[in-house]
């Protein structure tokens, strides 16, 4: 037999010969193609013994499951759009993949999309992030872009498009922990005085005496609600509307603005985990002000006449649509200001809630279940140790070491 035949070896076996074209080349079966043919690789070198060393190096990639696709290479961006929309969008919450579309889009496509998606290496991601802290995006949205593009990264290294996944080894920006200090009670009572003349005044008592999370306030059904019972059920959780143009882009206007806009996105959705899913308790106070509501409602619906919409939500706009969280956020604001308390975030209402359970002496199993936290580092992170607190830690301290004798 000449050099330039191939030897017979089994069948999937490695070989390595030399061509006509004085060139050593080796194939090697790495696995099967999707129409169930063998997956042959092709390497070739000048040399005998560099074509045996590609074909070993060849081997144990194949060995360690490292081997990458056949096929052309798609950009980052070419994959990052084929994740979000067709592998992410099936499997995940709303919420989540609204803000995977923001980091791909706004931030991962505009910056790196455009190397090959297998030559994509941690400098670029980190030299990424280093221009969004410089444009003004704050260290949080960096972080979200990284722990975006890790994800998506990560699949296609399961998927044997690459064979690494670099956005592991780069460093993303660290999120500054937010220090909030929640109001005291007796912020908590000018709050509820100030809600007291304005509409949908439960709306603002249930998020500080209950901690109940914007969403889960907002999409909220008086079938969740058992007044005789003094319970409400928290089953679901207000998502912020998203539109489509009804007009096929005719009208000039932002898909928000369209006269014919349509909802892109359900009003609502499940409660992110099945601890967010629970029974709460209501004070007798509360169930007061619920009914004082329900009341008002009614009333609203009648001043309404047909333009009231029958939606079953607890707190609505006063033609019956669900209230728009944006529209929620901006009267958390107003609250503050009319109650004459500085400035504060809408889930320092969370905090707060979570803090008084703290002073009142709540087990944290009960605070957990309340609060609805998965976990108890949800808890540590929650409860903040306010300055009564603090005072009387200190006061048992010196009354055991000083005044203990």
């Amino acid at each position: 037999m000449t050099e330039a035949k191939k030897s017979r070896e089994p069948n999937g076996a490695s070989s390595i010969y030399k061509g006509a074209d004085d060139y050593w080349h080796g194939r090697v079966t790495v696995g099967v193609k999707d129409d169930g043919r063998p997956d042959r690789r092709h390497v070739m070198r000048k040399s005998r013994a560099d074509a045996v060393k590609a074909v070993r190096d060849l081997e144990r990639q194949r060995d360690a499951g490292s081997v990458r696709n056949v096929g052309r290479v798609p950009t980052v961006g070419e994959w990052l759009t084929h994740w979000v929309e067709t592998i992410a969008a099936p499997a995940v919450r709303e919420n989540t993949l609204s803000g995977y579309r923001v980091a791909v889009n706004v931030h991962l496509i505009p910056g790196v999309g455009a190397h090959r998606l297998d030559r994509l290496e941690p400098e670029h991601l980190e030299r990424l992030y280093a221009t969004m802290l410089r444009a003004g995006s704050s260290a949080g949205t960096a972080n979200q872009a990284h722990r975006t593009i890790r994800t998506a990264l990560g699949e296609a290294e399961r998927r044997g498009r690459i064979t690494r996944n670099p956005a592991k080894l780069a460093k993303a920006p660290r999120p500054g922990e937010v220090d909030v200090e929640p109001y005291t009670v007796d912020e908590v009572r000018q709050l509820l005085k100030a809600a007291s003349l304005r509409r949908n005044s439960a709306r603002w008592a249930i998020a500080l005496a209950l901690g109940l999370r914007q969403g889960e306030v907002l999409g909220l059904r008086w079938s969740d609600v058992d007044l005789t019972a003094g319970t409400l059920w928290v089953r679901r959780g207000r998502l912020r509307p998203r539109y489509e143009h009804g007009c096929g882009g005719t009208c000039g206007k932002k898909a928000g603005y369209c006269p014919r806009r349509l909802l892109a996105r359900p009003e609502t959705d499940e409660t992110k985990s099945r601890a967010g899913r629970r029974a709460v308790g209501l004070p007798v106070e509360l169930v007061a002000l619920l009914v004082e509501h329900r009341d008002e409602q009614e009333r609203e619906r009648s001043t309404a006449a047909q333009l009231w919409r029958e939606s079953g939500y607890v707190f609505t706009t006063p033609r019956g649509e669900p209230v728009i969280p944006n529209t929620d956020y901006h009267h958390w604001k107003r609250l503050l200001a009319d109650a004459g308390l500085r400035d504060g975030r809408l889930h320092d209402a969370r905090h707060t809630a979570a803090t008084v359970l703290l002073i009142l002496g709540v087990p944290e199993r009960a605070v957990m279940g309340l609060m609805g936290w998965s976990t108890t580092a949800m808890a540590a992170r929650y409860q903040h140790i306010t300055g009564a607190i603090r005072g009387d830690v200190a006061d048992r301290v010196g009354g055991l070491i000083w005044r203990g004798k």
